[in-house]
């Protein structure tokens, strides 16, 4: 039995026998709306299982025709039939690829990556994306915190003084009455055990050179860090976020140099400063700890702290907190630089910069402490 379209305008018309449907002219948009209707009604209640498509009277096809027919073919699967093209001239195969539709659903889910793959791509990403250019910002500002040494007339008259105070001055409150608590706490915690051996005067010796050659540095480099380091860190970031770096750039001014510079002078020239009062507050804590409950008078003390303090305990002391002064500055500096836009990323970079300073500090002092073993 063969059902055939009625003839159009272009010439072009489709029918169906019992296991073929064959188009012919022209099937476009304009007369390809009652076929897949057509062909599904005429295939309902036959008992055909493979159907073949022969397009090779077809002239010319279009999207919709394309669309037609595989649309067709979709709906007589889910019947269980079964439908090939065939006879399609090259034009005709090539018009329809291009709207070919896979029918093939990937079943296997992605492989998660392994714990050691993802840590070795976020070491990766550590090294490409800060490492790199924390190495490249620090060249830059030792090259040009040398250089201004030697073109003072092109220095900002003030700057250094101005962050001398800031990150100082202004510091030396909270750093002494830290380092006398800690001081307080580090005598107190040794007294008991002391104590039970009957070695009460080693106070002296264990408070002075704690203070001196350790906790000092470290105890205002933890300060500084968490009080100029941050600050340092927002200032900068701001600057960028607001294009105010931008803007010294096109007036020929070096952000590094106009900006990081003076901090690091001030820092350099404070930090020694702040570590010589943290270490005598620190031993004034001592002091008290063991006048309190050791009955070490301070004359005792002193007399015994004479003896216990060598060149190399205070020498020490100062290396260190130059060395942690400019891992505050240069890292507060680095995350400022390195903001993204926006407010959210000013608070970021500043948590990052306070972390990754005392990080670097106490890696500093297992390393200097190596050093002065």
């Amino acid at each position: 039995m063969r059902v055939a379209s009625p003839q159009t305008s272009q010439d072009s018309k489709f029918s169906f026998d019992d296991n073929t449907i064959t188009i012919s002219g022209y099937f476009t948009i304009r007369n390809c709306g009652s076929f897949v209707p057509d062909a599904l009604a005429y295939f309902h209640n036959k008992a055909a299982e493979n159907i073949r498509i022969d397009l090779s009277k077809l002239q010319q096809i279009d999207s919709a025709g394309s669309t037609s027919i595989y649309y067709l073919q979709r709906e007589l699967a889910k019947k269980g039939i079964n439908s090939h093209l065939s006879g399609a001239s090259a034009e005709i195969e090539a018009k329809m690829k291009l709207l070919t539709i896979s029918d093939e659903v990937p079943t296997e889910a992605k492989e998660k990556p392994s714990f050691f793959f993802r840590a070795g791509e976020n070491t990766h990403a550590l090294v490409s994306n800060y490492i790199k250019k924390f190495i490249s910002f620090a060249s830059e500002l030792f090259y040009w915190t040398i250089a201004d040494i030697f073109k003072t007339k092109q220095r900002r008259r003030g700057a250094v003084a101005n962050q001398a105070l800031i990150i100082g001055v202004n510091a030396v409150p909270i750093v002494t009455v830290m380092a006398f608590i800690i001081g307080l706490v580090l005598a107190l915690q040794s007294a008991s055990q002391l104590r039970n051996f009957g070695a009460n005067i080693f106070i002296v010796d264990l408070t002075v050179i704690a203070m001196l050659a350790e906790m000092g540095p470290l105890i205002t480099a933890v300060i500084v860090a968490g009080r100029s380091g941050s600050a340092i860190a927002a200032e900068i970031a701001t600057m960028k976020v607001t294009n105010e770096l931008d803007a010294l750039q096109t007036m020929g001014f070096n952000p590094i140099r106009f900006v990081v510079v003076p901090k690091i002078y001030g820092s350099l020239i404070t930090m020694p400063f702040l570590t010589t009062l943290a270490n005598v507050f620190g031993i004034i804590g001592g002091i008290v700890a063991a006048y309190l409950y050791l009955d070490i008078s301070p004359e005792i003390f002193f007399h015994r702290m004479s003896g216990a303090i060598y060149q190399k305990d205070i020498l020490t002391g100062l290396v260190k907190s130059f060395v942690y002064g400019s891992i505050v500055v240069v890292t507060g500096s680095f995350f400022g630089f390195q903001v993204d836009k926006g407010a959210e990323g000013v608070g970021k970079s500043t948590t990052q910069s306070v972390v990754a300073a005392i990080a670097l500090v106490i890696v500093a002092d297992l390393v200097l402490g190596l050093i002065f073993y």
